[in-house]
């Protein structure tokens, strides 16, 4: 289902403008790791998706998706799981941790919402990536954000960064600070460079 998805929306999308992806190369050839990226609309979603097939990206989603029969049964289709962002317990960690032992890519976006503007990360990546000592790929993405832009033809454009890593000479606590500034820095970083180019 994942697959068929995928490609049906990368025909649907690429009608209003193909995607132009650079330095996927990034992406590790093995292992699990988590995928942070940039987010200000629901195209990012998609286009984030298919661009890293064929790797199957889980993503996290807000539980209000699944309470519904359609909506639960796509995102169960689509991997996605659950999360409660008022009050996260513990599966908010438990899930994506073991997708990571299996060697299975965590999609997550750290803003936690959409938005034009910057705003502050949410800790969830690095935590959950710090605690499964997997690596966390930002991610970057400029182009449509809705159905408005799609029919502007706005470019659609996706970087990937290099792999962040938790330090071995820091405590949790100062390695989980210093991804997180890691990933501040990339995805300004990524973006400035999408726009140039």
């Amino acid at each position: 289902m994942y697959n068929f998805a995928a490609n049906v929306l990368k025909i649907i999308l690429s009608l209003f403008g193909r995607i132009t992806v650079y330095q996927k190369e990034n992406l590790p050839k093995s292992g699990g790791y988590v995928i942070a990226c940039t987010h200000t609309g629901w195209v990012d979603i998609l286009w984030l998706g298919i661009a890293t097939l064929p790797t199957k990206i889980h993503y996290m989603a807000k539980k209000e998706l699944f309470e519904t029969g359609f909506l639960k049964w796509l995102m169960n289709s689509l991997h996605a799981f659950p999360v409660d962002r008022e009050n996260p317990g513990p599966s908010t960690i438990k899930i994506p941790r073991r997708l990571l032992a299996e060697g299975k890519v965590v999609g997550i976006f750290p803003s936690g919402t959409r938005a034009s503007e910057e705003v502050p990360l949410k800790k969830g990546a690095v935590t959950i990536a710090a605690h499964s000592k997997a690596p966390i790929i930002p991610a970057a993405y400029v182009g449509p954000n809705n159905f408005s832009d799609l029919f502007k033809r706005i470019k659609p454009k996706l970087i990937y960064g290099e792999p962040i890593f938790l330090r071995e000479n820091e405590s949790k606590k100062e390695g989980m600070e210093t991804m997180m500034k890691q990933i501040n820095e990339e995805f300004a970083s990524l973006q400035e460079r999408l726009k140039s180019m």
